[in-house]
């Protein structure tokens, strides 16, 4: 055969170009100038041996750096249990995509709802889907919810506090659907609370998202945003790093209609970027305007608990205009990694998780203040494993410094100026998680000393 790897045959191939009405597979690209087309062979090794092939990958592998991670602002670096990678690898979770036939997918839709019960626990909501592909994408789509829900509105306030990242996917999403963005200004690095009440008031908005803790890593007083909310009308939706969660305030208790998020920080790790999970929790009167699908329980013939698809309101299911998200599969591998983990941990564990975050980050912070390096960037505010200073260092040499000692140091964070997104001279936001040391963080305090 010409083409080894192919499986048509070439009288397969003749019948097909036939068809196209074509000589040879050349006429295809004829339209494609001949300096575009590659003249040579592919730059594709040999054929390897397993162990070669092993050793080839690994040498690549090694290329990789090792870091240690001080650094967070969405993706936080958070222990996975080495069972979860040997749960997910049995086959029929590896070998599973969508339960769309109930009698052959029991396991499936249990796990699903398993986290559905998990997630609507640890986030104070009455109901939750499964699932989103991400946090910025789960808060795209509860804005989206927002306006659907109000009908007649289509504005969206959003916190300048939220992840930039975040703001960026809700714009977008919003400028391909009609929807107006405005965004709220800050005050001392959280919403300023004045300013969100009086555009409210105009009767105009449809929806608020906060961040909670926010991008900043403060926790916010939203002490009253959830009646500010109601009183016009609109739905108050909460965006939370899902573990602190266990932790913190839930989105339940200061009266949200609708809680999103990245549940990477629940058990997956850092991954280069992904894939992560969004997760997207509601108050039941909203059930029916959920992005998503949502499985529930019932009983089968024989009077047994079983587990179904009860809501799947999406384009493949519906009509594309009725649909009320177009994301089309969940991420089902990482469901099933986050169920595991919530199940490992429990509530106490999860607790524990994030008073260890919490006490590593406060006393990394106030070893930075005691460098003389630093200051407070937001005097007077709370935060939690995450927290933005002031330094009289020059910000690129100190994370080129950290870097060539094994150290992702911080973040540059980014604000809001005069309308535009830039980073801010002289700041850095670190972030600590259960991870790190007290050994790592003391070595990341001497280099500073050394700057």
């Amino acid at each position: 055969m010409a083409y080894k790897y192919f499986p048509q045959t070439e009288e397969d191939i003749q019948q097909m170009l036939k068809v196209a009405g074509v000589q040879t597979l050349a006429d295809l690209y004829a339209e494609v100038p001949a300096e575009l087309k590659l003249n040579r062979d592919y730059n594709i090794p040999s054929e390897m041996s397993e162990l070669e092939i092993r050793n080839h990958f690994q040498a690549l592998g090694d290329k990789n750096k090792q870091l240690v991670c001080f650094a967070g602002g969405g993706a936080y670096d958070h222990y996975t249990p080495s069972v979860i990678n040997y749960i997910t690898q049995r086959s029929e979770f590896l070998t599973s995509y969508t339960p769309y036939q109930a009698e052959i997918s029991q396991g499936t839709l249990q796990y699903i709802f398993e986290y559905q019960t998990l997630m609507a626990d640890l986030t104070g909501m009455d109901i939750s889907n499964a699932s989103m592909y991400d946090g910025a994408t789960a808060t795209a789509e509860a804005m989206m919810m927002a306006v659907a829900n109000a009908k007649k509105k289509n504005k969206v306030l959003v916190s300048a506090a939220l992840n930039p990242a975040v703001i960026r996917v809700v714009e977008t999403y919003a400028k391909y659907h009609g929807v107006d963005i405005q965004l709220i200004p800050t005050l001392n690095g959280a919403t300023d609370k004045a300013a969100l009440e009086a555009e409210l008031q105009k009767g105009e908005s449809a929806g608020v998202i906060i961040g909670q803790p926010n991008y900043y890593g403060i926790v916010e007083d939203l002490t009253g945003v959830a009646d500010m909310c109601h009183a016009q009308k609109a739905l108050f939706i909460v965006n939370a790093p899902a573990s602190t969660l266990a932790a913190l305030k839930t989105p339940g208790e200061w009266g949200a209609d609708i809680a999103v998020g990245d549940a990477q920080s629940l058990g997956l790790p850092l991954s280069f970027g992904g894939p992560y999970l969004g997760y997207f929790c509601a108050k039941e009167a909203l059930v029916r305007k959920m992005p998503g699908r949502i499985v529930g329980g019932t009983t089968d013939h024989d009077g047994k608990r079983t587990f179904v698809l009860t809501m799947q309101a999406r384009e493949q299911h519906i009509r594309r205009q009725k649909a009320t998200s177009n994301i089309c599969s969940n991420q089902g591998i990482m469901t099933l990694m986050v169920t595991i983990y919530m199940s490992l941990m429990g509530p106490q564990g999860l607790k524990e998780v994030n008073e260890q975050s919490y006490a590593g980050a406060h006393y990394l912070y106030d070893e930075l203040l005691k460098t003389g390096k630093f200051t407070p960037a937001y005097e007077g505010q709370t935060f939690f494993n995450e927290f933005v200073v002031k330094t009289t260092l020059d910000v690129d040499k100190l994370q080129e410094k950290l870097l060539q000692n094994g150290i992702l140091g911080g973040l540059k964070p980014e604000a809001l100026v005069n309308g535009q997104w830039s980073t801010a001279d002289g700041q850095i936001m670190f972030a600590v998680t259960e991870q790190r040391s007290k050994a790592e963080i003391d070595k990341l305090v001497e280099l500073i000393k050394e700057a």
